[in-house]
């Protein structure tokens, strides 16, 4: 399988790209820079799940739903009929 990497949205990207400047210019300290940043990450980025599998489990779900709506409609639709009517 191959990964899909996505690229974020220009305004994010500029808005990150300002706070990382601003982390840099205001702290001295390199590891707390570092620091600052991965937290800064971690609260603009949600943690990516793979498309595919989320994607397939809902399919099932929505699959297995379908499957189930139709014997109940095949159910009524054989109750309904009328067995043995008789002809002229």
């Amino acid at each position: 399988m191959k990964t899909v990497k996505k690229r974020l949205p220009k305004s994010l990207r500029k808005f990150i790209r300002s706070q990382k400047a601003l982390i840099r210019s205001r702290v001295l300290d390199f590891k707390k820079q570092e620091e600052l940043i991965t937290e800064l990450y971690k609260k603009l980025l949600k943690p990516i799940v793979e498309p595919n599998q989320d994607q397939e489990a809902k399919n099932r779900e929505d699959k297995k739903e379908m499957k189930v709506k139709e014997i109940k409609e095949i159910k009524v639709k054989t109750k309904n009929l009328k067995v043995g009517a008789k002809g002229k």
